[in-house]
């Protein structure tokens, strides 16, 4: 009696814990569920291999295989119709009795779950620190980040993979930091590096080597996007972008002003035409500033 009791008792604690996550997820404007296993696929998996039984932290499991929606990011149960099972598994534990592994895939150092998502459920409301757990280990260049959308980590995955294509961390250890807003922007600045290199080869009537094309796309195109930025504040008529973004958006607008002027005008001249004639109204600007206030200030209420 006293161990179904007890558990009964936690599992209502757990779900109104549930719900205030979720009322504070809402107020963020994120997503309170587990990650989603079929995610994974975006970070581009290059294998797998079996790793066998071991002992795993229970806070570096992040997300589900097919459960993700009935639990919120930190395990705790959403729906009612888990009560049963989960109470179950909670009174075995109360009880004494050993629970068998459970199964996941380990994707860096997160996982999820394949098997046995009530008694992570439990084992995360109780505080457990340790589950035995059957690994399968899949190869991927980045590690999901619990309460991270698929557009963040997309984009994380495709900044890992532009940065080892590149090498700048070694051709210019105190570069910027380069980061997007949204997907599929990286490419393109692969791209831009190729196009340096070909013209640059043309010019220089010699083979130009990858390590060259990068120093000098840096050197004398983004950086100088980047240093025009800082030095006429443009990035505070553009919340919630980033450095890359602009500098992306400038490099097409310096296209379009030499086609219309039959001149180079130049980084500097692009930049600030560009601030003047596209940045948002100044109410727009004043939204898109509250709503990364909300993001900030809400986790911080919350500790």
């Amino acid at each position: 009696m006293y161990a179904n009791s007890t558990a009964t008792q936690e599992i209502e604690e757990a779900k109104r814990q549930a719900l205030l996550n979720n009322i504070l997820a809402t107020l963020r404007g994120e997503d309170n569920h587990l990650i989603p296993f079929e995610w994974v696929r975006f970070l581009n998996p290059r294998g797998e291999h079996y790793i066998g039984t071991q002992t795993i932290l229970v806070e570096q499991i992040i997300g589900s295989v097919d459960r993700y929606d009935e639990f919120d990011q930190h395990f705790l149960p959403l729906t009612h119709h888990l009560d049963e099972r989960w109470v179950a598994i909670r009174k075995a534990q109360i009880e004494g009795k050993e629970l068998p592994p459970i199964q996941v895939y380990k994707v860096g150092e997160g996982y999820f779950v394949k098997d046995g998502n009530h008694r992570v459920s439990v084992a995360k409301s109780t505080h457990q620190k340790y589950i035995d757990a059957e690994i399968i280990e899949l190869d991927v260049s980045i590690t999901p980040h619990p309460g991270e959308s698929l557009r963040e980590m997309i984009i994380r995955s495709e900044k890992v993979e532009f940065y080892r294509h590149l090498g700048l961390d070694t051709l210019r250890p105190d570069h910027a930091e380069i980061d997007f807003s949204t997907p599929g922007r990286y490419d393109i600045l692969l791209e831009h590096i190729r196009t340096r290199q070909y013209y640059l080869g043309i010019q220089e009537q010699r083979d130009i080597s990858w390590e060259e094309a990068v120093g000098s796309w840096y050197d004398k195109l983004y950086w100088h996007v980047v240093r025009n930025l800082r030095k006429h504040n443009v990035m505070s008529k553009f919340p919630g972008r980033t450095e890359a973004d602009i500098y992306l958006w400038i490099m097409d607008h310096r296209y379009f002003l030499t086609e219309q002027l039959g001149h180079d005008v130049g980084s500097e001249y692009a930049t600030l035409n560009f601030k003047d004639h596209f940045r948002p109204h100044w109410w727009e600007r004043l939204g898109q500033r509250m709503q990364l206030l909300r993001k900030k200030i809400v986790p911080a209420t919350h500790s």
